[in-house]
């Protein structure tokens, strides 16, 4: 069965990485005005990078694994079965 999700998993991790991009530049713009800080810029504050990337990191790991899990039970409802470990207790 991993095998038939693995292209709706690709599809679904696409979308997760642009909807998780929009959160962050829409989240990022709540704390400053100007763009996200990167790590080869000369003159950005130690401080405001280490922010920058914890909230991306945040926001991109929790929107994946939201997506992820949505696209496995979407697939489970509609295959039957699960894609992935079945941790179910007997």
């Amino acid at each position: 069965m991993n095998l038939l999700f693995r292209p709706v998993g690709l599809i679904a991790g696409l979308i997760a990485g642009l909807l998780a991009r929009k959160i962050f530049d829409a989240s990022w713009r709540l704390i400053d005005g100007d763009q996200p800080p990167e790590a080869d810029e000369r003159y950005i504050s130690t401080g405001k990078l280490v922010l920058s990337l914890a909230l991306e990191g945040a926001i991109f790991a929790l929107v994946r694994g939201l997506v992820d899990r949505g696209a496995r039970k979407a697939f489970a409802n509609y295959t039957g079965a699960w894609p992935g470990a079945d941790n179910s207790v007997e």
